[in-house]
């Protein structure tokens, strides 16, 4: 920085200070050192055209760029000012490169710029991958005999019926896709639902293999557990990541609810009263992913009904020939299943890509703000989206790996699916500190409000809704968030008592 001191007519002095960047000096005299540069300098010559130039700084120039030699010192400390410094804050790869592109040049540039910013510890905490999810699709496996594999739900919600049922049990072969639609009441006890379990399903087909199933209560409790266990039942639940693995009973949870809204439009009266001839329907329909009906699947033959009465003559077939016609008949359901599996696992993985970590890799783990209220994603939340990172210890799965996790974070289990990890890229200078986020057994981490800052109520066609502008721990006033105040109230009534809810901590119409 230069000072210079001039005095006017009037006896008025004036200091001029001009600034000049230090990094221009530091590059010209490192430019004198550089082998390759410094010969670049020699072949310049003035007035002919080229593409290095010395200007008038004497610094040499690539096309106007300033040429920056291939000092690690130098090269780091521009890239720490366009990507760390306050001016800046953190630009991913491709903004870097072409801010710094017009200024400076080297070779190199621009696969440096991407590995200084892939290595950027606070970006990998923190930017999210615009990219598609991680893990493809597992499909399970295809049953190898008629229900020996099983799927079930609930349907709820239903109209209360005349014998006051109000919701339906939904199991389903995986291998013939045959259904059993079994009415319940929603506040059936285990021992009612075991004893349904047992006369509906156990009579008719024996013991299953095993089970799948969403995480409904019922199907998690410790006596559904202990009951299937006694069995011999094997339990496999869905999970986030692979909500296809419920996906045979969910679909054909669509189908009855279509089924049921047919009849009562076409036929009136209560749903239960058509609930046998729905069951019978449905299992005599065609199956795209099996191309037969589910009854000819598990009897081998097709159904006779009033429109297919006299096409269906008498079985020719008896003795061994008759098991080795149902054994030939679930190889081709077998075939049928493995492609229609092969076709939806191909369009499902267009969306996907495959990733793999080895045992001893570092990666981070993502999680999710959470209020208590509401997932409100990523809009307005300070804390990392990623935590750790977090050295891989056994890869359970193809796509499920087991991680050492710090003494702070052992209530959560140490599996996670592939999707929630991003691969840690280490540098000499990270400093790691431990994180201060309080995670949760799912994965989610608490936000605490401390100050109702604002109220209104939003006026909608037929209600009236109020809202209160809750402050939260460690967050500004300008990433307040509007909540039901009812829920709010219900969560936190220590918000609304006192001078924190008077008047005058808030104005008219809700606004700051």
């Amino acid at each position: 920085m230069n000072v210079q001191l001039s005095i006017l007519p009037d006896n008025v002095l004036i200091a001029e200070l001009k600034a000049k960047p230090l990094l221009t000096h530091q590059i010209r005299e490192a430019q004198k050192v550089d082998d390759e540069l410094v010969a670049k300098r020699a072949e310049c010559v003035p007035n002919k055209e080229s593409e290095f130039q010395i200007d008038d700084d004497d610094c040499l120039r690539f096309r106007n760029r300033l040429c920056v030699p291939r000092n690690s010192e130098l090269i780091s400390m521009i890239l720490n000012e366009a990507h760390c410094s306050r001016m800046s804050i953190h630009p991913g790869s491709t903004k870097m490169y072409n801010d710094l592109k017009c200024r400076f040049w080297w070779h190199g540039m621009k696969r440096d710029i991407s590995d200084f910013v892939s290595r950027c510890l606070i970006c990998q905490q923190v930017k999210v991958e615009h990219q598609v999810p991680s893990g493809l699709l597992q499909p399970i496996m295809i049953p190898e005999w008629k229900w020996d594999r099983v799927t079930m739900d609930f349907v709820s919600g239903l109209p209360l019926s005349a014998s006051k049922k109000d919701a339906i049990w939904v199991v389903v072969d995986r291998l013939t896709k045959s259904a059993h639609f079994i009415p319940v009441r929603t506040d059936f006890s285990l021992d009612k639902l075991a004893e349904l379990y047992v006369s509906q399903i156990v009579r008719l087909h024996g013991v299953p293999i095993s089970v799948v199933s969403d995480r409904d209560p019922r199907f998690t409790s410790r006596f559904w557990k202990k009951l299937q266990e006694a069995l011999g039942t094997k339990l496999h639940f869905s999970i986030a990541f692979h909500p296809q693995t419920d996906g045979q009973s969910e679909r054909i949870i669509q189908i009855l609810e279509d089924m049921l809204r047919c009849c009562i439009l076409e036929f009136s009266g209560s749903w239960e009263r058509y609930f046998p001839l729905i069951e019978f329907a449905y299992n005599n329909s065609f199956q795209s992913s099996i191309k037969m009906a589910p009854y000819e699947a598990f009897y081998g033959r097709k159904c006779r009904t009033p429109l297919f009465w006299t096409e269906l003559g008498e079985s020719k077939i008896f003795g061994v020939d008759l098991i080795k016609d149902a054994e030939q008949k679930v190889r081709v359901i077998r075939e049928n299943l493995k492609i229609a599996s092969d076709r939806q696992k191909s369009y499902a993985d267009l969306k996907r890509k495959d990733i793999e970590y080895q045992v001893g890799d570092k990666v981070f783990l993502k999680v999710s703000p959470w209020k208590k209220i509401l997932r409100f994603g990523r809009k307005g939340k300070l804390s990392p989206r990623f935590i750790g990172p977090y050295e891989i210890s056994e890869r359970v799965g193809p796509v499920v790996y087991r991680l050492i996790l710090p003494p702070e974070l052992e209530k959560i289990h140490d599996v996670f699916h592939v999707s929630m990890l991003r691969r840690y890229r280490s540098d000499p200078s990270h400093v790691i500190s431990p994180s201060e986020v309080e995670i949760q057994a799912d994965m989610s981490y608490e936000e605490e409000p401390i100050r109702i800052l604002a109220r209104e109520v939003k006026e909608l066609r037929n209600k009236r809704v109020p809202l209160v502008k809750v402050l939260w721990l460690k967050h500004g006033i300008e990433e307040a968030t509007w909540e039901p105040e009812n829920s709010m109230k219900e969560r936190y009534p220590n918000l609304f008592t006192g001078k924190i809810f008077g008047d005058e901590n808030f104005l008219s119409g809700g606004e700051l």
